[in-house]
C-alpha cells in the first residue's frame, strides 16, 4: 500500500537559501517531493513490499533531527559576516574537532592545475573550537579572507611544523616530522651521526612516545610528564629539556616558560666533596688487577697507565705521540676536542706519576715503543666505553688485596692528575688548565671545592692556633 505523499513544510525552502531549517540539505541529496531522499525508504512487511513516507511525520520531529549550531559558532557565524560586509560564499563550520572555513573563493590548492574550475574547499583552521577560543578565531578566518580578497594567500607547506598552539602541534606525527627536520640539520654540520643516536634520539623519542599515550591538553602538560621522570637536578633531565627545546625552536615555537624551571640545577645535584677521583692507593690497586688480569695484556695495561700520568680524557689516546725528557715521558696531544665549552688544540703534558713510582713511569715510553697502545680501544668511536667495560670487570675481580669502589669511572685518573697539580706541585688554575687542555674557568668550576678546601682548612687552623697563643701571651 502506498501512501499518500504530503505537500512541503510551509515556509521551507528545499531549492535554496541558508535558513537553519534548510542547512543540513546542502549536505543531502533532495527528492523529487523537495524532502532529503532519506526520508522515504521501502520495507518488507507481512504483505510484500510497501513504501513509509516519511512526510507523514511531523515538523516538530523532523527538525528535532536537526542538531542546532551551538551560540559560540552562530556569534561567530555572525561577526564574521559583518567583517565580510556582506559578502556571501563563505562559512564557518565544525567538522569532528577542527573548525574549518569553507568557501568556493579560496584557491586552488598547490596540487590542482591552475585552470581548474571555482570548487568549494575548505580551510582547517589552527584555533580550537569552542566559545573560549571564539575572539581567536575569528581573528584568523578575517585575516585568511582578507588575504585572499588581496590575492596574497597561499595554502599552507603540509610539510611545515603547525603554527603555535595548533590542534595538531602535539601530535606524534607532527614531532617526528620536526625530528627529522633537527636531525638533517644537525648531523654532519655541528654534531656526528653516533652523538645524535646516543645523545639526542633516545630523549626526542620518549616525547613522541609519550605524545602517543593520550591527547594532551597542553603543551606544558605534555613536557612536564616527560620531564619528570628523571631525577630533579639530574644531567639527564637537563639534557632532556635541552633537547625539547631545541626541537621547539624547531618547529618555531615559544619554548613554555613554566618549563624552565624543571631543568632544575647541575651544580645542586653535584657531590658535596667535589669530584671522585682516584687516590694513590686505588691506583695502584688497579695497576696491580690489570697486571694480573687474563683478558687485558700489555697494551691495555699502557692505555691506563697513560691516562695515570698524562691526565688524559680516554679519546685523547687516539693520535696520541710520546718522547722522553730528562728520563720522564712526555706526551703530545694531537686530538682536539669541541664542546659548547670551548675547544682544545694540541698540547704536550709532561709526566705526573702518583707518589712511589719511579720517574720513567714503569718503563712507559719503551713500552709505548714496543707494543703500541690496543687497536680495539683506539678504533672504537667512543674509547671511553670500551675501558668503562674494562673498569668494570676488573671492579668485580675476586683475587682482590683493596677495594675499587664502584662509583669510579676512567675519568676519575684524569681528576686525579689534577689534583696532583694543584696540591703537589702547587701550579695555579691556569697553569694546571693549560696541561689539562681546557679553560681556566672550566678548571676551577671543576676542582675549586677540591683544591681550595685543604689550603681553607690550613689557613683557619693557622689562625685559631695564632688566636690561641696571643690569648696565652
Amino acid at each position: 500500500e502506498q501512501l499518500p505523499s504530503k505537500q512541503p513544510v510551509v515556509g521551507s525552502n528545499p531549492t535554496g537559501g541558508v535558513t537553519s531549517e534548510q542547512a543540513v540539505s546542502r549536505d543531502l541529496s533532495i527528492g523529487a517531493t523537495g524532502f532529503p531522499a532519506w526520508t522515504r525508504k521501502e520495507e518488507i512487511g507481512p504483505k510484500g513490499r510497501f513504501c513509509v513516507d516519511l512526510h507523514q511525520v511531523s515538523t516538530r520531529v523532523l527538525r528535532a533531527l536537526i542538531v542546532p549550531s551551538p551560540p559560540w559558532l552562530k556569534d561567530l557565524s555572525r561577526a564574521f559576516r559583518r567583517h565580510r560586509g556582506g559578502r556571501t560564499g563563505w562559512l564557518i563550520q565544525v567538522n569532528r574537532d577542527r573548525l574549518r572555513l569553507v568557501s568556493h573563493e579560496l584557491p586552488p590548492r598547490p596540487e590542482e592545475p591552475i585552470d581548474v574550475a571555482p570548487k568549494q574547499r575548505a580551510l582547517s583552521l589552527n584555533t580550537s573550537p569552542g566559545p573560549a577560543n571564539t575572539a581567536m578565531a575569528l581573528s584568523e578566518a578575517c585575516a585568511v579572507f582578507d588575504a585572499v580578497m588581496t590575492g596574497t594567500w597561499s595554502w599552507p607547506d603540509a610539510k611545515a611544523a603547525p603554527a603555535h598552539g595548533a590542534s595538531e602541534q602535539l601530535e606524534p606525527s607532527t614531532l617526528r616530522r620536526l625530528i627529522d627536520g633537527l636531525q638533517l640539520e644537525l648531523v654532519g654540520e655541528q654534531i656526528v651521526q653516533r652523538t645524535w643516536d646516543r645523545l639526542y634520539l633516545p630523549y626526542l623519542n620518549k616525547l613522541v612516545v609519550a605524545s602517543e599515550q593520550k591527547k594532551w591538553r597542553s603543551e606544558d602538560e605534555l613536557i612536564r610528564a616527560v620531564l619528570i621522570k628523571w631525577p630533579t637536578n639530574s644531567r639527564a633531565r637537563q639534557m632532556a629539556h635541552d633537547r625539547y627545546r631545541r626541537l621547539w625552536k624547531q618547529g618555531g615555537w615559544p619554548w613554555p616558560t613554566s618549563a624552565v624551571g624543571l631543568r632544575g640545577n647541575g651544580k645542586a645535584a653535584a657531590n658535596p666533596d667535589g669530584v671522585r677521583a682516584f687516590n694513590d692507593d686505588e691506583i695502584n690497586e688497579l695497576r696491580d688487577r690489570l697486571e694480573h688480569s687474563k683478558r687485558l695484556g700489555p697494551q691495555e695495561l699502557l692505555a691506563w697507565d697513560c691516562l695515570i700520568v698524562f691526565g688524559l680524557r680516554p679519546a685523547e689516546l687516539k693520535g696520541l705521540e710520546l718522547r722522553t725528557s730528562g728520563g720522564s715521558p712526555v706526551a703530545k696531544v694531537t686530538r682536539e676536542k669541541r664542546s659548547s665549552r670551548g675547544s682544545s688544540g694540541v698540547r704536550e703534558v709532561p709526566a705526573v706519576p702518583p707518589s712511589g713510582w719511579p720517574s720513567n713511569c714503569y718503563s712507559l715510553a719503551e713500552r709505548f715503543k714496543k707494543t703500541g697502545l690496543p687497536n680495539h680501544v683506539l678504533q672504537h668511536p667512543s674509547p671511553g666505553e670500551v675501558m668503562a667495560q674494562q673498569l668494570k670487570r676488573l671492579q668485580g675481580a675476586l683475587t682482590a688485596k683493596r677495594e675499587l669502589p664502584e662509583e669510579l669511572t676512567p675519568y676519575g685518573l684524569r681528576h686525579a692528575f689534577a689534583l696532583r697539580l694543584g696540591t703537589e706541585l702547587q701550579l695555579s688554575a691556569r697553569e694546571a688548565a693549560e696541561l689539562m687542555g681546557h679553560s681556566p674557568a672550566v678548571h676551577l668550576s671543576t676542582y675549586g671545592r677540591r683544591l681550595e678546601r685543604p689550603k681553607l682548612q690550613a689557613k683557619v687552623a693557622h689562625l685559631v692556633s695564632k688566636r690561641v697563643q696571643a690569648a696565652l701571651t
